[in-house]
């Protein structure tokens, strides 16, 4: 994940936008519909002129967290909105997501809409951590880049320097 990072520090995409794809991405992996983050990302990251392939790399990194997390937001949006407990078995749910979408609104659509306010109230506190946490990251990695070019340079000065002519 660095390489393609450093990578696109060298294009010139600066570090802030960068830092900003990655915790904007990751803020839209978590979005508690299931399969609905690609196309999000995508949105999103043509909207705001984020790097895409960055942006689609992160959505897929966070992958292994955004299932606990869609059931954390669910159970935090039951208790936000003071709602009875609702079991389900999260592949079923899904499934009948695609195959069955009305049915699947009519049973779970409040239960989604307040899992959705639960994402939206903390998705803004996830990108300024996720931002501050990246821009610390990418700046130390600029900077270990800059001292690197800076040394191989100054070798290189040394080395075309050669000894002194004898007279």
């Amino acid at each position: 994940m660095i390489d393609p990072l450093v990578a696109q520090l060298t294009q010139g995409i600066t570090p802030e936008k960068i830092a900003l794809t990655i915790a904007i991405g990751s803020a839209l992996a978590l979005f508690p519909i299931l399969g609905t983050t690609t196309l999000l990302c995508l949105l999103v990251g043509i909207a705001l002129r984020l790097n895409q392939p960055i942006i689609q790399a992160v959505n897929y990194l966070c992958y292994p967290i955004h299932l606990p997390l869609i059931w954390w937001m669910v159970r935090s949006g039951e208790w936000l909105f003071d709602e009875t407990h609702r079991s389900f078995k999260m592949r079923v749910v899904a499934q009948m997501l695609w195959d069955e979408p009305r049915q699947f609104f009519r049973i779970f659509g409040t239960t989604l809409f307040h899992a959705i306010v639960v994402w939206a109230i903390l998705a803004p506190f996830w990108i300024v951590l996720i931002y501050q946490i990246a821009m610390s990251a990418l700046r130390e990695i600029a900077r270990v880049r800059i001292a690197a070019a800076a040394k191989r340079e100054a070798e290189k000065a040394a080395a075309s320097d050669g000894p002194p002519p004898t007279p």
